[in-house]
């Protein structure tokens, strides 16, 4: 999308990925349009700056001890004040807990650092990291190597 160029409809549509019907909808919800002229046309600059006011209008942040349910589209306390911690990375890994919604499993990426922040008031329980393949002394059960 550029900001010194001005599009139809139907190119907004084209260039976003959505129907025009779609754009049509975000010209009576507010997006500017200079209408004095047929085809519609909506300047790039108007278009970029509604989509972000849109986007952050959009935004549900998480206050610390909430995360964010992708099913119940709000943030919600773990069922039971209760998550687990799962290390990724040596700085960072995901919340998980349980939606008391919806039932399922809700994400939130941490860096460790801050954990202590982010959790507020829930019981955080700390998981033991995965550990590579390797690192076992079990055999892969697709190795063709014999344990003697």
């Amino acid at each position: 999308m550029k900001i010194h160029r001005s599009y139809t409809v139907e190119e907004v549509g084209r260039l976003l990925g959505v129907h025009k019907n779609t754009v049509r909808e975000w010209l009576r919800n507010g997006l500017p349009a200079l209408t004095d002229q047929r085809p519609l046309l909506i300047l790039g600059h108007e278009l970029v700056a509604y989509l972000n006011h849109r986007r952050r209008a959009n935004k549900r942040p998480c206050q610390p001890g909430e995360i964010y349910c992708v099913c119940c589209r709000v943030p919600q306390k773990p069922a039971e004040g209760m998550a687990e911690y799962q290390p990724l990375t040596t700085s960072g890994g995901n919340l998980i807990g349980i939606c008391p919604g919806c039932g399922r499993l809700i994400y939130r990426r941490v860096n460790r650092a801050r954990l202590h922040l982010d959790k507020g008031d829930l019981t955080v329980t700390l998981a033991k990291a995965r550990g590579h393949i390797d690192e076992s002394g079990q055999l892969s059960v697709n190795c063709d190597l014999k344990q003697e």
